[in-house]
């Protein structure tokens, strides 16, 4: 990834905000119905999506497991949700065992600036894994977590927790919502934009949400699945 365009100018800028765009988190609360039929089509289409997802999780299951039988199929790990509750996500396992650990030694050669960590070329990230994070089916499980109220479809993803210990008070706007498993992010630019444009993108979508908006992002995540962007 390259972070030409994403560096202290861009930093300054969306830290100078001023006050009147922050985001009240009562004109949120207040959206009843909204919150009502987005966690009503949460579960409704989870399930039809688990069900007929089902070959594609057994067939990613026992291709992680021939390429790694001593590692497990699901990787779980604590995110921070709404209002800075913690909980625990579940993915694929796309990375070698214990890499959370190998972290450390890799943060110098991170490619983004702001609190996130991504690397185009990860040592930590198995054969397997690079294909099923191409296609986002190692972000799958976390259908699992939308039917049990930790995420929704759509949201800001979920920080971890080294990442929210950077996060200014503007940032932490984006845990005025429940997290997602995608969102404008994620069907946008995805990886070629830094933390500060994700922040901005989320706070957009916060900004704009609605059932209609919601499902527009659903059917552009769809086809990126199908038709991949620069995920890595």
């Amino acid at each position: 990834m390259q972070t030409e365009g994403h560096g202290r100018g861009d930093f300054q800028h969306y830290h100078s905000l001023k006050s009147n765009n922050t985001i009240s988190k009562d004109q949120i609360e207040k959206r009843v119905f909204y919150h009502f039929f987005k966690r009503f089509f949460d579960e409704l289409l989870s399930i039809i999506a688990i069900i007929l997802l089902i070959p594609i999780f057994v067939i990613t299951a026992i291709l992680i497991k021939i390429d790694d039988p001593n590692g497990p199929i699901i990787y779980s790990q604590i995110r921070i949700g709404k209002d800075g509750h913690p909980f625990k996500m579940y993915k694929f396992r796309s990375m070698v065992i214990n890499a959370d650990r190998k972290l450390k030694v890799l943060l110098d050669r991170n490619d983004v600036d702001g609190a996130m960590f991504k690397m185009k070329s990860d040592p930590r990230v198995t054969r397997v894994g690079r294909v099923i994070r191409k296609y986002s089916i190692d972000e799958l499980p976390q259908l699992i977590n939308v039917i049990k109220g930790d995420m929704s479809l759509v949201g800001p993803r979920p920080p971890l927790r080294w990442e929210l210990k950077k996060y200014t008070e503007y940032d932490k706007q984006r845990l005025l919502v429940i997290p997602g498993c995608t969102g404008l992010w994620q069907v946008g630019e995805r990886n070629n934009v830094g933390f500060h444009e994700m922040v901005e993108l989320d706070l957009k979508y916060i900004r704009k949400a609605g059932i209609l908006f919601d499902f527009y992002i659903l059917i552009k995540t769809i086809t990126i699945m199908i038709f991949p962007n620069n995920a890595y």
